[in-house]
């Protein structure tokens, strides 16, 4: 007998975890005529926590609210989304130039992850979590990748890529760096989560998953739709700091 994997509600799924840490959602509106995609960065301490998005030609970048506050910008500030093309790059790190880049030189998702690994930050070892987005003959398709380190122990890599070649509408499919919180956080495990999508405008779901974000923890939140159809390109940003 074979177990369905049942899509559970976006907003409950998230709301339950005090700390996911950053995350990658990407699917499909109810009504078929919107690519989705999310990504949310939360923090802990003083560093992770002075950061806002702000645009940066098609994609978006992370920098210091307060310059004075900054200490160690290695890991927290880049450009999580980048657009080449058809194709939309969403990452939780500077990863998202090396997909770019390589991608740009004919390498596919895949193999261009492949040059890198989860972050160096022990002990947690947070994994590096990647997304794409290409709409293709009035459709879309998706692919999501985590690097993690093997089970805490930095001398192994994991490396899971799931390829999402016919979404299917009023679902996505969610992954973020920890299952919760902890020390050291406790990487994300398994399948990306199967979740259910509505059909609401892009400024009902971004303000549904911005309050179902930790209000101690979240810090930064993007939200985009893209018309299937027409490649019409609407984007939200949300920041604790304003």
């Amino acid at each position: 007998m074979v177990t369905k994997m049942h899509k559970k509600n976006l907003f409950s799924q998230i709301s339950s975890n005090e700390y996911p840490g950053r995350g990658i959602l990407i699917g499909k509106t109810a009504d078929a005529q919107n690519a989705v995609i999310a990504y949310f960065i939360m923090g802990r301490s003083e560093n992770s926590r002075n950061r806002v998005f702000v645009t940066d030609g098609d994609g978006i970048r992370t920098q210091a609210f307060d310059e004075s506050k900054m200490q160690d910008p290695s890991l927290i500030i880049y450009a999580p989304v980048r657009v080449l093309g058809n194709k939309t790059i969403v990452t939780n790190g500077d990863q998202t130039d090396t997909v770019f880049n390589l991608m740009n030189q004919q390498l596919t998702f895949e193999q261009a992850l492949r040059t890198r690994e989860f972050e160096p930050d022990a002990p947690n070892y947070t994994p590096r979590i990647s997304g794409i987005v290409k709409l293709d003959k009035n459709d879309m398709n998706f692919a999501l990748s985590i690097l993690k380190s093997a089970d805490g122990c930095p001398d192994g890599c994991i490396r899971n890529t799931f390829s999402y070649k016919t979404p299917l509408s009023g679902e996505g499919r969610l992954i973020h760096t920890y299952i919760g919180d902890g020390n050291p956080l406790p990487s994300f495990e398994g399948e990306p989560t199967r979740v259910e999508l509505g059909s609401e405008t892009i400024d009902e779901f971004t303000d549904k998953l911005w309050n179902a974000l930790n209000a101690d923890n979240k810090v930064s939140l993007f939200t985009r739709y893209i018309n299937i159809s027409t490649g019409d390109v609407e984007t939200r940003i949300v920041n604790k700091h304003s």
